[in-house]
């Protein structure tokens, strides 16, 4: 069940299977691109959704979920070129790229970066900002954490399977694979959100230092004791509900300062 005045609408965007969820305090211009996670092959489920209800409403903006194309069956890059197109759908929609900010949690932190890196590369005008929840951004598993932190929800085991279906044989260090080794400069900025038990919070650390570096204006939080995606906890986990407040803060400053 979705918070009280939350509605959902399935809809299509340029062939793409998405989902509106509109909070009653939303506003009418902003959007957040909500790209999930579930290691590439897991689909758009109702944790979810009810972990996203309360960003939107923590936000005070509506969202457009992505239901991308999944591996093994649709490896990459099936799932970056579907949050490409729903990006685009949203512009000639005539939504402004000021009044959008893409977010995303695991594989969909990874794809939220895909994403912004291929937008640059291409022209497209990029978004007011980005979030990124417990991204995995190196799918080759380098990082100090990956085999060394105790996450009791992810382990590395299951999560260099994931990464093996969705590379779909190609090289997992190709930068639209694994934003780690790729050019982050020019991007907006980003927020970035990690647990201190999580694997992945190397992954988390090494973006932070590498888009600093590029000139990105970047925001890493490091929550004690926390694990991976524990947003999803809100509002049982007082550290989820923090953390979903904090984001919600973050898109509201920027889309409102984006058009200021």
């Amino acid at each position: 069940m979705l918070p009280p005045g939350t509605t959902m609408k399935p809809a299509r965007a340029d062939g793409v299977s998405v989902e509106w969820m509109t909070p009653s305090n939303a506003s009418p211009q902003s959007v957040i691109l909500y790209l999930h996670g579930g290691g590439w092959t897991l689909g758009w489920y109702n944790s979810h959704r009810w972990m996203l209800a309360h960003i939107c409403r923590a936000a005070a903006c509506r969202a457009l979920a992505v239901d991308y194309r999944l591996a093994p069956e649709d490896p990459f890059p099936a799932a970056l070129e579907d949050c490409l197109r729903a990006y685009r759908w949203l512009l000639k929609s005539g939504t402004p790229p000021q009044q959008i900010v893409i977010a995303g949690d695991s594989a969909g932190g990874n794809l939220t970066l895909t994403t912004l890196m291929a937008l640059r590369d291409q022209g497209d005008p990029l978004p007011a900002a980005a979030v990124c929840i417990s991204a995995m951004t190196d799918l080759a598993g380098t990082g100090e954490s990956f085999n060394t932190n105790n996450d009791p929800l992810l382990t590395a085991s299951f999560a260099s399977s994931m990464a093996r279906h969705y590379a779909g044989g190609q090289d997992p260090c190709l930068p639209l694979i694994s934003p780690h080794y790729g050019r982050l400069g020019g991007l907006p900025p980003l927020l970035i959100h990690v647990g201190e038990d999580e694997i992945l919070l190397s992954d988390a650390v090494r973006l932070a230092d590498s888009a600093r570096e590029a000139g990105v204006d970047v925001q890493l939080v490091i929550w004690p004791k926390m694990w991976h995606v524990w947003h999803a906890y809100v509002p049982f986990l007082p550290e989820a509900k923090q953390a979903v407040d904090a984001i919600g803060a973050f898109i509201r400053e920027r889309v409102v300062s984006a058009t200021a």
